[in-house]
């Protein structure tokens, strides 16, 4: 019996999700706009060199900006990943992997390698976001 419950509260979840995210006002970029977000990442990939730290930082604000000029709203973490989870479900562990590193380092609790996951990490969604949900094609962000 509880499983059933459970799986009706699952469901309900998700249609709640699906209902919220049909209301929002998702739109695609145009092509200058993602061009300017492709070299925005590539200035935050060339800051890992020196301040890896800074990089991951800028790496979420850059995906919490293209979140935003797409769309989806953007206060509050937990939110943002049932917003997210609709449309792009196959690249949320990445950005949760990434969201978590990005606390640690905001403590200095995350080692360099961590950070190099983090930006690997937002590197999957910002690519999905970019491209409206496609799969970019090789070489882009």
């Amino acid at each position: 019996m509880e499983a059933k419950h459970g799986r009706r509260a699952g469901e309900r979840e998700l249609r709640e999700r699906e209902e919220r995210h049909d209301a929002l006002d998702i739109k695609p970029l145009p092509a200058p706009v993602r061009d300017r977000y492709t070299q925005d990442w590539t200035r935050v990939q060339e800051t890992f060199v020196d301040r890896p730290d800074d990089a991951v930082h800028q790496a979420d604000r850059l995906v919490t900006t293209l979140m935003s000029e797409r769309g989806y709203p953007t206060k509050g973490y937990e939110q943002q990943l049932k917003d997210l989870s609709v449309e792009h479900g196959r690249t949320l562990e990445h950005y949760r992997a990434a969201h978590e590193v990005n606390d640690r380092s905001s403590r200095h609790q995350a080692t360099t390698e961590e950070l190099r996951g983090a930006m690997v990490h937002y590197r999957a969604l910002f690519g999905e976001l970019l491209h409206n949900g496609d799969r970019p094609r090789e070489g882009q962000a």
